[in-house]
Parts: C-alpha cells; structure tokens; sequence
C-alpha cells in the first residue's frame, strides 16, 4: 500500500477476473430487458427503472467486493443487488412481490434489501441511500476493520443536502466509504445543463475534502479507479467519489415515452454500448471466443427464464403474514 495520497496502481484483472465480469454484465443485461419485457406485460407492480447501458459499473466494483462489505444503491438499482450476488431466483420473486421473496414481497423493484449480502436497500428517495451508506462506513470503522461500504447514486442526488452532509462526515473521521455516481446526464427528466453549475459531480465532492476521479463508462476504467478507491478506504485512508460517464438507454422508468429526448439522442446513447466493447475486447485479447459468447449468452437467457418462472409460480403473500418481520 502506498503512503497517504498517492495512487495505487491496481493490477489489470486475470483471465478468470475479466471473465467473470463480463458474465455480470452479461447477467444484467438479460435480467433488466427481461424485466422491461414482463413489467410491460402487467406482470409486475409497481414502477420498474432498468439500468441498460450501464451495467459496466456494478460489475467493475463488485469485483472488489467481498460478501461482507455493504452497498446501498438507487431506485435503479438491480445491477448492483445483481453484481454483490443475490440468488437471481429470490431477486426476481422480490420484484414481483411474491412472498418468498428477499423482502417478502413488500420491496419490490425500488427498495430490495439484503443483509446477507451486504446490500444495505434500494431507495425510492433520490439521495437516500447516501446517509444510510455512510452510516454503515461508520459501523465498519467502529466495529468491522477492513470493511468498506459502497453508495450508488445518480449525478441527481449531489444536489440533495444528505449528499453534502455525508461527505463532509466521512472527510472528517476518514470512513471507508466509497461513493460511485453514475452520471448519466438525467435526473429523472431534466439534463444535467439545467440543474448543475458544474461539470463534474467530482467537483463537489473535491470540496468537501474528498478525493474524486471521474471516468468514462469502460468496465476496465472503472475497475482499475474503484479498485484503488476500496483499497485505500480499507487501509483507512477515507473516502472516495468515482465518477462514472455513462448513458441511460431508456426512460426514467419503464414506459416513460421521453417526449423531453429526442430519438437521435437516444440513439447517441444506446450507441455506447459497455457490453458489447467489452465482449470485443476479451475476443480480440483472446480471452474469449465468439462461440463462448454464445454460450454463456444462452446460459444467462435460460437462468433469467427460470428464475421468472419461479417467480411466478411462488405464492402471493397473505393477509396474515402482515406482521412478520416486524418488530412489536
């Protein structure tokens, strides 16, 4: 470990590393658009937000994630539960608010929870889970050594007052929390020329005494930033703000007719596919083949299949669990 204030230089990931990121991706990508497939169908209640476009993020810090170590995410927030390594079929039975679901059902898609994987909740509020974040970095610090806490927020949330509270707690008793905006130009419905002065989220967060680091929306960027971020919260160096460039394919929500984005910006975005760079990338390192694509391709298909399969068929919740769960 380098001394305060440097940068650590992370090595680039092994064969079985870059592997198993992409299947996240890969994971993701198939669930999410499954998701918008069935929710579409009236088969989820609710309101359902995907994160297609953007799933290099969850899988490139996951990756420095241990079960242990907490994140607390957004309303759009499946590709980070997904990333930290929730069972896919009590994810899925979650969201369509069966009983045998993580949260029994009542969560659903915006604030599924589960602490034995570390993931702390989605949020419904914008900025929500950056307080509760940064309370869980505070309980690493005080009780759990080695740690670390994670928070997911869109470029959104930095103009909420929690956002500006919680980093200044975190310089202050140096938390081992490391703070991921995904800044994909939209906060809800509005570009981010309109609601922001500034560039960068990371400006603010430089502000506050936190260092930041701001990178385009390529899995190896942000593992190799988010590798050295974790790090240096782990040895108990404070915390961090990676800045992630990236673009949100679809609407706000699903169904969302984006009368506010014209379609050639929409199509600006989809352009930017983190997905699929990636995959050319490991087949022209030779990490992968076309043939393997397929397969593994296949593989996510037929587990997201099952996994909605099981969904369905598990039971609705009753009238009478109502009170499980809850402290009397």
């Amino acid at each position: 470990m380098s001394a305060r204030g440097q940068k650590v230089q992370q090595a680039r990931p092994n064969k079985n590393q870059l592997l198993a990121m992409y299947e996240t991706m890969l994971l993701i990508r198939r669930v999410e658009e499954t998701l918008m497939e069935v929710f579409s169908a009236g088969e989820i209640p609710g309101f359902l937000h995907v994160c297609l476009g953007q799933e290099a993020v969850p899988a490139a810090v996951a990756a420095h994630l241990s079960q242990d170590d907490y994140i607390g995410t957004t309303h759009r927030g499946h590709g980070h539960a997904l990333a930290k390594g929730v069972d896919l079929n009590l994810f899925m039975a979650e969201i369509y608010g069966r009983a045998n679901g993580y949260c029994l059902g009542r969560s659903g898609s915006m604030h599924l929870a589960d602490a034995g994987h570390g993931v702390l909740g989605a949020n419904g509020i914008v900025g929500g889970g950056i307080p509760i974040t940064t309370g869980a970095a505070f309980a690493c610090a005080y009780k759990h050594p080695g740690r670390v806490a994670v928070c997911f927020f869109g470029e959104g949330a930095s103009s909420q007052g929690a956002f500006y509270e919680s980093l200044n707690m975190a310089a202050l008793w140096k938390l081992p929390v490391v703070y991921v905006c995904e800044n994909n130009g939209w906060a809800e419905f509005t570009p981010q020329s309109v609601h922001m002065t500034v560039a960068d989220v990371a400006q603010r967060a430089r502000a506050a005494g936190v260092e930041a680091e701001v990178v385009s929306n390529d899995v190896l960027a942000i593992h190799q930033v988010a590798g050295r971020a974790i790090a240096r919260a782990r040895s108990g160096e404070g915390p961090f703000l990676l800045e992630v460039k990236c673009n949100r394919w679809h609407g706000h929500f699903v169904g969302d007719a984006q009368k506010y984005r014209g379609k050639e910006a929409v199509a600006q975005a989809m352009s930017d596919d983190c997905l699929a760079r990636f995959e050319q990338e490991l087949i022209g390192a030779k990490v992968l083949t076309a043939k393997k694509a397929k397969e593994l391709d296949q593989e996510k298909r037929e587990a997201v299949a099952q996994a909605v399969e099981f969904a369905r068929s598990s039971p609705m919740p009753q009238p009478g669990d109502l009170a499980e769960g809850l402290y009397l």
